[in-house]
C-alpha cells in the first residue's frame, strides 16, 4: 500500500468508537429510564479516555486524540443523565 497514512484507518475506527454510545444516549433521553445504566462502567470509560487522550497527545495522534475526546464527552453525558433521571 503506497503512501497509506495509518491515521486514516485510525479515524475510521475512531468514528465507529465515537458513535458507540449515541444510540444509548438517544434511548435514555427519550425514555428517561436509567435504572440499568452502570455508573461504574461509564466511570471506567471516562478514566480510560483520559489516559488515551494523554497518549494521543504524547504520540501526536489525531485519531486517538479526537476519538477519545468525543467518547469522553459521550460517557459524561450518560453519567449526567444517570444523575438527572435517577429518582430521588
Amino acid at each position: 500500500m503506497m503512501n497509506f497514512n495509518p491515521e486514516i484507518l485510525g479515524l475510521i475506527g475512531g468514528t465507529l468508537s465515537c458513535i458507540t454510545f449515541v444510540p444509548q444516549i438517544f434511548k435514555t433521553w427519550k425514555s428517561k429510564s436509567v435504572k440499568d445504566i452502570s455508573v461504574s462502567s461509564f466511570l471506567i470509560v471516562v478514566c480510560s479516555t483520559i489516559v488515551w487522550i494523554g497518549y494521543g497527545i504524547l504520540k501526536d495522534s489525531i485519531s486517538v486524540l479526537l476519538t477519545n475526546i468525543i467518547v469522553f464527552f459521550t460517557a459524561v453525558i450518560m453519567l449526567w443523565m444517570k444523575w438527572k433521571f435517577t429518582e430521588k
